[in-house]
């Protein structure tokens, strides 16, 4: 046993500070840990592991222990997320080398790796694990001999370069132009036998000068909030009883590197090796390295007891066990939820939200494409770029499984970014509100390549001219609802998410009057609403008058904020609600092969893309669904829209799993859902992608969740209906959250609800079981 590390055991069934479990319960999740007995071939082999705001990518390969680094927030000068750096450790003699057994599992329940080797007589142990409350990776080695241990931090950031065409998409606001981007150097260096790494962003380089001032915003740049200026992302590398031992450079897959090594003093049967990570906005280089020092001083109280505490209540919170033949794709769907969700708690407190396109766990993108031979910086559609459409559904699953305290990051990048996005309507339109585009840069101005390169000299500067994008202002809205329901299922004061709230609303309510008067027309039409043109349904229908998307996103925000608690609004504010939602249009119908169906919008010009925003009233909007009147049309929707049935699929952001849950479709939303969570391409199953997107793609993950759990249960007011879309035949064991502080924990076996408990009691009452016997 590793000293100081305390493995839990099934005795007595008790976890850690008075945290209980059943040990059926724990027995599940211990189902659902990965073991692999071969090593893996390269880094597209890797497995996860973190916790905090750390994401690890680790492997073993040709004996030695590789690990990627990443922290949430390490962005560059051109808003690309920097890995930070790759960690190396090898033992001689070495016991993972041509031995005669291997073995790596990830253990759920405690949230580490171990990887055990065997060659002869010698037998080892490596331990790896991230303190979820200090910003430290450990990796603890035991030995039945003495055997010496180096450990390398290996990085390809050690000289500038121009990053080649092809691979601007790391950036994604600098795609498709014509300025030459340099990646500039890292500062590397031994350090009383320690290795200190950094990356402190050069600011007279940075992407938010050159979006400035693309966006004609220069002259009001001081009024902006720059979240790269004096950034700088590093740490430091130590080891015990370890020295440093030179430099040497390699190649991994096909891009170069240096290796600053460090080597035990004296061959022992144990060995730690720590990396410390620290990314922070300060004036001066002097100051962020004091910030490392105090977080290093810190680290001296990592715990592993507090971290395995920390996992033990992220999984008695909530859990889906599928219990079903360990082949089938049905059971496989279950245990790679409890992956993904283990993916999603190692960013739990990062300063910034899982990026839907890779997370923290991306890797050498060779290994993703052949065709792109870049360096593991690299991944599809930017690290600081943020695409609102693939967000959301990342963080949608977290309400149902209860991780509320996850949702902070997201509700923060929008609310830091609130004043910018008011700064460039008044700027643009003089009027208020936030104007905040389905593309954007962390500082909340439209990313430059989705602004547009060839803009006419004409065209409203404060539009992107872009066919995807252009007039895409509403999927702010989603973020709105999602907060609103953060509020009603935790209970969380959200008084500070208010202003972002209302200015969301305020950008609709003014614009398109302030579009109208432009136009010479009146402010309402004849029945006293908005006309909302021009408008866009998605990126799918352009150019749209009266987006359903729109309409139902106002609609909906503006009603649930009239439901808040007494306390969250004035009459005032509360009056002008009132009045906002009287001058909101009403939803569009279409009738298609003889049904009545929800049109996307009133009119459009032209069809973009392939996304199905028809069905946005059923989610996320929730308009119609199980309990709700006009289901039957929502239904028609699916099954008549022949637009819509085209565009069904599995595949990343796609979310017919979740449509057809809401509508209580049980076999489709089984087929999709199950397509979603089924075993991905990639050795870890829960590497899906890279779809539309990237490898993992973590935005297939979350509305593969989300599928899962609106199967499950879903909520109309304080109605709870159970197994609305579920099939019979699926035993499961599950724990889920409903509004108003509620958890339901059930199960169901051959058909029969058997087991139901409800927090509190009282809300019991409220429980719909539906489709199976109770």
């Amino acid at each position: 046993m590793y000293k100081g590390f305390h493995v839990i055991t099934m005795a007595g069934c008790l976890i850690l500070a008075g945290i209980q479990r059943t040990c059926a319960q724990q027995v599940e999740l211990d189902a659902c840990n990965i073991t692999w007995t071969k090593q893996s071939r390269n880094a597209g082999q890797s497995m996860p592991c973190g916790g905090g705001d750390i994401g690890l990518n680790v492997w073993m390969e040709n004996g030695e222990l590789l690990c990627y680094l990443s922290r949430s927030g390490a962005f560059d000068e051109h808003n690309i997320l920097l890995k930070q750096g790759r960690l190396r450790i090898k033992l001689t003699p070495n016991p993972f080398e041509h031995g005669t057994r291997f073995r790596q599992t990830l253990h759920l329940r405690e949230g580490y790796i171990d990887i055990s080797g065997r060659k002869g007589a010698l037998e080892a142990t490596l331990r790896i694990w991230t303190d979820v409350f200090h910003p430290v990776v450990h990796v603890e080695v035991q030995s039945s001999q003495p055997v010496n241990a180096t450990a390398c931090y290996e990085s390809w950031r050690t000289k500038d370069r121009l990053l080649k065409p092809g691979e601007l998409l790391a950036s994604s606001g600098y795609k498709g132009g014509a300025v030459p981007v340099t990646a500039y150097h890292d500062s590397i260096a031994f350090n009383n036998n320690t290795v200190l790494f950094s990356h402190r962003n050069r600011n007279d380089r940075l992407i938010f000068d050159f979006t400035v001032q693309q966006q004609g915003l220069t002259s009001i740049k001081s009024q902006l909030w720059n979240p790269l200026q004096g950034l700088t992302s590093g740490g430091m590398l130590w080891g015990d009883h370890m020295e440093a031992a030179g430099t040497f450079t390699g190649k991994y897959a096909n891009t170069p590197y240096t290796a600053w090594q460090l080597k035990s003093r004296e061959a022992a049967r144990t060995h730690h090796i720590n990396v410390l990570l620290h990314v922070d906005q300060t004036p001066t280089y002097a100051n962020w390295y004091q910030g490392l020092q105090k977080q290093q001083q810190a680290a001296a109280n990592s715990s592993s007891e507090q971290t395995q505490h920390w996992w033990a209540q992220y999984w008695n919170r909530s859990f889906i066990f599928i219990q079903a033949d360990t082949a089938t794709a049905a059971w496989q769907a279950g245990r790679n939820y409890q992956l993904f969700r283990y993916m999603l708690g190692c960013n739990a407190y990062g300063a910034y939200p899982t990026k839907f396109n890779g997370g923290l766990f991306t890797y050498d993108p060779v290994f993703v494409n052949k065709q792109m031979p870049f360096t593991p910086d690299y991944r599809r559609w930017g690290g600081g770029t943020f695409t609102a459409q693939n967000q959301r559904l990342v963080y949608w699953p977290l309400l149902k499984s209860g991780d509320f305290d996850m949702m902070i990051a997201q509700f923060e990048f929008y609310r830091r970014a609130l004043p910018n996005a008011e700064a460039r309507t008044k700027f643009y339109w003089g009027h208020k509100g936030a104007s905040f585009t389905e593309q954007m840069e962390n500082f909340g101005l439209p990313a430059a390549s989705e602004y547009g390169w060839h803009r006419p000299p004409d065209f409203d500067k404060g539009v992107e001219y872009n066919n995807w994008l252009e007039y895409e202002w509403d999927t702010a809205l989603e973020f709105c609802l999602m907060i609103l329901d953060y509020e009603r299922y935790s209970g969380h004061d959200i008084s500070k998410y208010l202003p972002l709230i209302e200015s969301c609303l305020t950008f609709f309510d003014e614009h398109y009057q302030y579009l109208a008067a432009k136009r010479g027309a009146p402010a309402l039409d004849s029945n006293g609403h908005l006309v909302l043109y021009p408008g866009s349904a998605g990126e799918t229908y352009k150019l749209a008058t009266n987006s359903t998307t729109t309409i139902a996103g106002l609609r909906t925000v503006t009603a649930r904020m009239l439901e808040l608690p007494p306390h969250y609004l004035t009459g005032s504010t509360r009056r002008t609600l009132q009045a906002l939602l009287q001058r909101i249009p009403p939803l569009s119908f279409r009738t298609m092969q003889g049904h009545i169906t929800i049109a996307p919008a009133q009119s459009w010009q032209r069809i973009n893309n392939q996304e199905t925003p028809q069905l946005y009233p059923v989610f996320p909007y929730g308009i119609y669904g199980i309990g709700k009147p006009g289901l039957d049309t929502a239904r028609n929707t699916w099954l008549y829209d022949t637009e819509a049935i085209a565009r069904r699929s599995a595949v990343g952001w796609k979310q017919d799993n979740i449509f057809c849950a809401r509508l209580g479709l049980t076999k489709p939303a089984a087929y999709y859902t199950v397509e979603k969570l089924k075993n991905g391409p990639n050795r870890f199953p829960a590497f899906w992608g890279p779809g539309f997107d990237w490898t993992p793609d973590i935005n297939q993950g979350g509305s593969g969740m989300t599928g899962l759990q609106e199967m499950l249960l879903q909520t109309n007011g304080k109605h709870i209906y159970l197994f609305p879309a579920w099939p019979a035949k699926w035993d499961v064991h599950f724990k889920l959250h409903a509004p108003y502080n509620t958890t339901v924990e059930g199960v169901l076996q051959h058909g029969k609800l058997v087991k139901l408990e409800v927090t509190p009691a009282e809300r019991k009452k409220d429980v719909i079981v539906k489709n199976v016997k109770y």
